[in-house]
């Protein structure tokens, strides 16, 4: 049963504020829950894993692996700075950075086209690259 004094259909919410939801309100409230379940489905399944893995010091490509290698590298960052880059079962992390604060280190792993891990002060930058455009083989063979 409503307060008196407010509407039928009126409900208390947090914070003493009275709204009364209609059909409209509910509807637009379901699209809006759909698409961001649709649209945060599209991100999921478009994520695709990496080929190659790219490291850049100051803006300059030093080094290029593949992701499929297991590999440990030593990153000389700008000025004195030093980062520990692993990959492992086509994961890439930074296991340890001079760095002060070592955000790069615990962001975590990261294995798709796109993703990055940065490390700011010592310039260094790690990205997870695909395929160029051109190195794949043709769909079609026309004779």
């Amino acid at each position: 049963m409503p307060r008196p004094g407010l509407p039928a259909g009126a409900r208390c919410l947090a914070g003493g504020f009275y709204v009364e939801l209609k059909k409209q309100d509910i509807i637009l409230i379901c699209g809006l829950l759909a698409g961001s379940l649709l649209f945060g489905s599209a991100l999921a399944l478009g994520r695709t894993d990496g080929d190659t893995v790219v490291v850049r010091v100051s803006g300059e490509k030093v080094a290029e692996f593949s992701q499929n290698r297991n590999t440990v590298y030593c990153i000389e960052g700008a000025g004195s700075g030093v980062n520990a880059l692993v990959i492992q079962d086509r994961e890439v992390w930074l296991e340890d950075a001079s760095c002060p604060d070592q955000l790069c280190v615990h962001q975590g792993h990261i294995r798709h086209v796109g993703e990055s891990i940065i490390c700011l002060p010592n310039e260094v930058v790690v990205a997870i690259e695909g395929k160029a455009e051109g190195s794949a083989a043709p769909d079609v063979v026309a004779s």
